[in-house]
Formats: C-alpha cells, structure tokens, sequence
C-alpha cells in the first residue's frame, strides 16, 4: 500500500552515545544500518503520547524529558518495498537510570509477531561519515546541531 506513514523516534543520549537498533536489509546483502527507538503515530494520538507508548510496548520504559528536535522526510527501500515516512524527531531520557549502563536492550516488537530486536549503545561520530548508515536520512546532522 503506498501512504506516507507518520513515525516518531527519540535519542537517547549518555556519555557521547546514542541508543539505536541495529538492523540490516537482506535484500541489499543484509547491510547493517542503525535507527533510533520509535515508531507509529496511531489517529488521535500526540507525538509524545505514541513515543511513550513505543518505548513501554518494545523495552518496557518509561521516558521524561522529552523534546522536540525536528522532523525529517525519508524515502527508502527496505526488503525490496518502498517507503515514505514523516518522521518528527526527539531528545529524551529514561525513567529508569539503570538502562544508561547495560551493553544493550533488547526489544520486542507486538505488531510484527513479536519480533525481537537488539538496542546497542553507539557512539555518536561513529555515525559521522554515513558509514554505517544512521536512518533516517538527515539524523546525524540533526543530532550533531542540536
């Protein structure tokens, strides 16, 4: 179905990291990309409404603090599908201080048959020459002013 699907994402920042999920595409030969926790805005729903609820149904955490940075366009193929998404971008924390010391954070995610997934804790310049790929495009440019 081709719609412009509404997303919100939020970075997580601590010690000169962000926390992303790693991801590849199998159809591009599984090219490791990262992206920031978020997800759908469902109807009727505030921004930060649908960023709260993410972040309770996919690592069970609470966030505060949140602030706006922007939005960003993205356009993309994954798993040879095309994409279009409006993606409004925010600066957070967590509830729970204790999520800032682990390794990583796994993740589920309910609407994709409990899905899991893996949150790692990466460093922000490692993101600074494109290479791995930070989606959407833009995020890097966006953090780094902010």
């Amino acid at each position: 179905m081709n719609r412009i699907r509404p997303l919100v994402i939020c970075v997580f920042r601590h010690a000169g990291r962000i926390l992303v999920t790693e991801a590849s595409d199998p159809m591009k030969g599984n090219q490791v990309f990262y992206r920031p926790l978020g997800g759908g805005i469902e109807f009727g729903e505030f921004a930060v409404q649908a960023l709260a609820r993410e972040m309770r149904e996919e690592i069970n955490a609470e966030v505060a603090n949140l602030r706006y940075l922007g939005t960003l366009e993205n356009i993309f193929t994954f798993n040879g599908t095309p994409g279009h998404e409006i993606v409004l971008v925010y600066d957070g924390e967590f509830v729970d201080q204790t999520l800032y010391e682990r390794e990583w954070i796994d993740g589920c995610e309910i609407e994709m048959d409990d899905q899991q997934f893996r949150n790692v804790w990466r460093p922000v310049e490692d993101f600074r020459t494109g290479t791995p790929p930070l989606y959407p495009d833009g995020l890097y440019a966006l953090i780094a002013a902010c």
